[in-house]
């Protein structure tokens, strides 16, 4: 169980009469990474934030990082990193800026702060583009430094909200290496995405239909135990059979 960094049991959330997520149960372990997959209005992005914090379930169980949703949710904040579709970063602030604006709400200050900043810039080869504004650089870039400063401050897990939408193939290609590298350093990485091929990449994989989780597995075992040679094909059999959308 210490390799466990999420656990959910019989996890609901309802809005009046609505319910959103269904009574789901799943394990996310250390370095892993784990799909989160389902159609819009699947229940998805409710279960995301709860986990992340922002939002408190119904009833069953859940602890992110060792620490309760119900009553840790401050601790849990500290513990992941997040990165949205929109990458999170300020086009009208410098890529120096934005790395120590996020770096400080991660709880980095100083020398620590300044320390980080620079190893960063210079991972990425950004010396030259440090000063410039978020606003200029090529969406790919973007997406990288967004990446980067979310796991800033090494959490044990970051979540990727469809981090790779909008972004051409070469590029998520190359975003997914990043990734890998987050991951082989004992980051567990959270992903959901509408990119069948890219659930390919991920260890395992649940995927949600009408707030329930449907399937979970490696992406293999589900290609298998769906008689289809693809994530997409696994994906479409359930997902014909959702009663709702958003």
């Amino acid at each position: 169980m210490t390799d466990t960094v999420i656990h959910t049991n019989g996890l609901t959330r309802k809005f009046g009469d609505f319910i959103a997520v269904n009574a789901i149960s799943f394990e996310v372990k250390k370095g892993e990474i784990f799909g989160f997959l389902g159609a819009n209005g699947a229940g998805k992005t409710t279960a995301m934030k709860i986990l992340c914090g922002l939002l408190s379930p119904s009833s069953g169980e859940a602890k992110v990082a060792g620490y309760d949703v119900y009553t840790q949710n401050e601790s849990i904040k500290k513990h992941i990193g997040y990165m949205s579709q929109k990458f999170s970063l300020y086009e009208n602030l410098k890529v120096r800026e934005n790395i120590k604006f996020y770096g400080g709400i991660y709880g980095l200050r100083g020398a620590d702060l300044n320390q980080k900043t620079e190893q960063l810039i210079n991972r990425l080869g950004l010396e030259n583009e440090a000063d410039k504004l978020v606003g200029s650089l090529p969406l790919g870039w973007k997406q990288k430094i967004a990446f980067s400063v979310a796991i800033l401050h090494k959490p044990k897990i970051v979540f990727l909200d469809e981090p790779t939408g909008g972004v051409d193939p070469v590029t998520r290609r190359q975003f997914w290496d990043l990734i890998y590298e987050a991951a082989n350093e004992g980051i567990t990485v959270f992903v959901t995405t509408h990119y069948m091929d890219e659930a390919e990449y991920c260890d395992r994989v649940s995927i949600m239909v009408d707030g329930s989780i449907a399937a979970l597995d490696t992406p293999e075992k589900l290609k298998e135990q769906f008689k289809t040679n693809s994530m997409e094909g696994v994906f479409l059999q359930l997902a014909r059979n959702a009663k709702r959308s958003e």
